[in-house]
């Protein structure tokens, strides 16, 4: 019963950060969803709270300002945050299964994507380490670095 309403809790802090945009309740949710996760396993009640405890404090007090900095110097710069697919534009992959202009499989951070290849005469062998240059539908477009 106490893992469904941490689990409860922090769906609804994760929720409410939509309004505030502030990251706190955010981590305040991360740290419920935590701890809904230890008292899924057993854990005693006096043990959630210690949980919930350093979790959201080390959440709030550590991670929330790097996470802030970041947003702030991107939007400072200019650069609207990447997210989705557009985040691995630019990326280093590596070949999982022989890539041409019409097939193949690339690795791009442990996620394996189809591919074909930037330019229609290359052909990528299994190993090659190859660069992102955009995403097609589900399909990661790749060029082979020298």
């Amino acid at each position: 019963m106490a893992a469904l309403v941490w689990l409860v809790a922090g769906v609804v802090l994760v929720a409410a950060e939509v309004t505030s945009g502030e990251l706190v309740l955010l981590m305040l949710g991360l740290a419920a969803l935590g701890t809904a996760g230890a008292a899924a396993l057993g854990a005693p009640l006096w043990l959630d709270a210690v949980i919930f405890a350093a979790l959201s404090g080390g959440l709030v007090f550590l991670a929330r300002p790097m996470v802030k900095r970041r947003l702030i110097r991107e939007t400072a710069e200019g650069v609207e945050p990447r997210t989705n697919v557009d985040a691995l534009v630019g990326k280093r992959a590596r070949v999982e299964a022989t890539v041409d202009a019409h097939d193949g499989r690339v690795s791009i951070d442990g996620d394996v994507w189809s591919a074909r290849s930037f330019d229609e005469t290359q052909v990528l062998e299994v190993g090659r380490t190859v660069m992102v240059m955009e995403i097609s539908g589900a399909v990661a477009v790749v060029w082979a670095e020298p």
